[in-house]
């Protein structure tokens, strides 16, 4: 009897101490790390903990090839928050409450740059990502990219009230390795070596005339289509350039409006989410209402055959993008441009004109700015109709555009997004500071 009782609590027991072993990773861990939560410049963070990345604002963790790597994140502030690492499928657990602990393990493969952050919405754009470096011979040649980004502020003078005339239109293709994100290069093309291409200015009956010269150093055919053209393919039929080749065409601006242009050499679509697209804006007669500040802005989207925020040269991926899965959404050509790059600034008081336009290829923006109404919105690009008034979010087509105008009343840093929020993960955020002398009869924080 006791023999059958023991070979029953071996036969119970046995197979439950196999599973939990086979449950356990692999420790002890070759290199450890240990991040605190925190809100430091306004911004939340990661703090380094111990060892060399002690008292570091989202340290950079150096770890070698094959190796098994723990990070520990400790709450600092109270709020939610946790640590991913999609590039080796690891995540920790969300934490809540100051102390509050957990841990992210995984194995590194061979060398390359990768991304660590928060998965908690927005907190990944509001500071919290770091760099893991794998092995010693990890690339930083993203950081050193060429800025192919456009200024916002890059606009030419108001056309005002004057008749029609003779314009020339001058654009240069190109093919230029450049800045995406940080430590990450990606291979546009380029209208004039900027994405988007140039912003173009001219008056309801101008005619105009369009020269497309492609680089002789360019791989592909290119071309482009004005949406403010009548006449067959935008012009696009006319401009199908060889590298190394010039073609040209005249039109005459019917419409008043504001318009986007793109390359539509086949496929169309991987042209345009390599960033070749830009505004064109045809000025009623007598011109538009003066403002303050003028601003052109252009979302796009780039797809990459690597998952978003890994470091390093980034290739473009044709199933992505038919499949519409992009990685990067973007704002003026690079995910920092409207951050990091280049500063929009106004005045408590000053009118501003946002002229927004979505390159594409695919999704449909929310425009929005956090923290602000339009007082008038344009709707699809159309000058000569009554704008809508005090909106919130507008809706912009791919292919499509937007003229906003308001009037800022409160100093700040306000958000440039896409509503579709989850989209600021992938990129797409833009600041627009604006100073001044606080009215705490307009916004006025309470103490707690």
């Amino acid at each position: 009897m006791k023999t059958r009782l023991l070979l029953l609590l071996i036969g119970i027991l046995l197979p439950f101490q196999m599973a939990t072993a086979a449950s356990e990773p692999e420790y002890p861990a070759e290199v450890t790390f240990t991040l605190r939560t925190a809100v430091a410049e306004g911004k939340l963070v990661y703090i380094g903990q111990g060892g060399n990345i002690d008292g570091q604002v989202n340290p950079t963790l150096r770890v070698p090839e094959n190796a098994l790597v723990q990070v520990n994140l400790i709450n600092g502030d109270g709020a939610m928050h946790d640590v991913v690492a999609d590039a080796f499928g690891a995540r920790s657990d969300r934490v809540t409450g100051r102390d509050a602990s957990t841990v992210m393990v995984f194995r590194t493969g061979k060398a390359g740059e990768f991304r660590y952050w928060c998965s908690v919405p927005g907190h990944r754009a509001a500071g919290m990502e770091g760099l893991i470096l794998v092995g010693k011979g990890a690339s930083d040649a993203g950081d050193k990219a060429a800025d192919l980004s456009h200024p916002p502020t890059d606009i030419p003078p108001a056309i005002g009230d004057r008749p029609p005339r003779d314009v020339s239109v001058d654009l240069h293709t190109t093919e230029k390795t450049g800045h995406l994100a940080d430590g990450t290069r990606y291979k546009f093309w380029t209208f004039n070596d900027q994405v988007p291409g140039p912003f173009l200015r001219v008056r309801q009956g101008d005619r105009v005339t369009v020269n497309l010269h492609n680089d002789k150093t360019s791989t592909m055919v290119h071309s482009v289509d004005f949406h403010a053209v009548t006449g067959p393919g935008g012009g696009a039929e006319v401009t199908q350039a060889a590298p190394g080749k010039t073609a040209s065409f005249r039109f005459r601006a019917l419409k008043p409006g504001l318009y986007v242009y793109h390359c539509a050499t086949p496929m169309v679509a991987h042209h345009i989410t390599n960033g070749m697209y830009g505004l064109i804006l045809v000025e009623p007669a007598g011109g538009l209402a003066k403002v303050d500040r003028e601003f052109y802005v252009m979302q796009g989207e780039i797809y990459t055959t690597e998952a978003h925020g890994q470091h390093g040269d980034l290739s473009f991926s044709l199933d992505k993008l038919l499949n519409e899965r992009p990685e990067y959404y973007i704002f003026n050509g690079a995910s920092d441009a409207l951050t990091k790059t280049h500063r929009m600034e106004a005045s408590v008081g000053e009118t501003v004109r946002i002229f927004f336009g979505v390159g594409g290829p695919n999704a449909t923006s929310s425009f929005h700015v956090i923290g602000e109404m339009f007082d008038r919105v344009y709707h699809e690009g159309s000058l000569i109709s009554p704008p809508m008034r005090d909106v919130q979010t507008t809706t912009v087509a791919p292919g499509g555009a937007t003229m906003v105008e308001f009037k800022v009343d409160f100093p700040g840093r306000y958000i440039l997004v896409d509503h579709a929020l989850s989209r600021m993960e992938r990129g797409l955020v833009g600041f627009l500071h604006v100073n001044g002398k606080a009215d705490k009869d307009i916004f006025e924080p309470l103490a707690p």
